[in-house]
This record gives C-alpha cells, structure tokens and sequence, in this order.
C-alpha cells in the first residue's frame, strides 16, 4: 500500500490535510487521486445526510406535539422542531431539493413514534401523510401550514 493510502486508512484527518495542501501547491503527481475522489464525492452525500436526519427529528418531534399536545413535554418538542428545521434550512442547498424524498423521510419519523409516551397513547392519530411540504419545513416560520 503506497503511503498516502495507508495515511487515508490510519489517519484521515491528517491525510485530508495533506492532500489539501497538495491541492493548493497544485502537485498533482503527489496526490491520493483515488481516495481524493472518492472522498469529494462524499461530501456532497454527507451533506444530504444530515439534511434528510435533521429532517427527521424535526418531523418526530412536530408529530409527538400533534399527537400527545396535552403533554408538558410540547414546548419543549416544538422548540425542538424548530430548531432542526434551522439547522437543516442551513445546511440546504438547492440541488438536494430533488434528491430529498419527503415521504420517505416522514414514514422514518412515523416510525420512530412511541405508542404511548407516560403510560398514555396518542390523543390524535398521526397523519397518513407528512403534514408540510419541504418548502415548509425549510422556512423561517415557527410551523409549517397545513396544505
């Protein structure tokens, strides 16, 4: 295993820094091409990660409000919603609007769902369906509308 490749294995961070290093020398014979490639294409897919699980959260905690709202915990869940939805707006780029699959997204939040939370059940059945768009749940607003 050549040098740069057993860095990658051993040391990522110090071998990410190296090769930006190289980067801004532009010496392109010094560089891991290989790894280089793969990890730039991960980038971008990580950044979608984060978007889709930040998501993900906010849709759990916007549904516990909706189905247990007599709950003290509601303040606290929407509070939540709202910040998860900041984090993911911030991170959002135009191109991962096509990329984002909101109903496959929202049955992960369905999931996550407790069916009772205290010894009680939901006071409201879960919507079938996610009750925001992805407009909606990316906007500055404290909650999205129904549609």
């Amino acid at each position: 295993m050549a040098e740069p490749e057993r860095l990658y294995e051993e040391d990522i961070l110090l071998w990410s820094e190296q090769q930006a290093e190289l980067l801004r020398r532009r010496a392109a014979n010094a560089l891991d091409w290989d790894n280089l490639a793969e990890e730039i294409g991960d980038v971008g897919l990580s950044q979608l990660h984060a978007v889709e699980s930040l998501l993900v959260q906010a849709l759990i905690h916007m549904l516990k409000a909706e189905a247990w709202p007599q709950s003290r915990e509601v303040p606290h869940w929407s509070a939540e919603a709202i910040r998860f939805r900041g984090d993911a707006a911030r991170r959002f780029v135009p191109s991962m609007r096509q990329r984002l699959d909101l109903a496959k997204l929202y049955r992960q939040a369905r999931r996550a769902i407790p069916t009772a939370i205290d010894g009680i059940p939901p006071a409201l059945p879960l919507p079938a369906t996610c009750p925001a768009t992805l407009a909606e749940l990316l906007s500055e607003a404290d909650e999205p509308s129904a549609d």
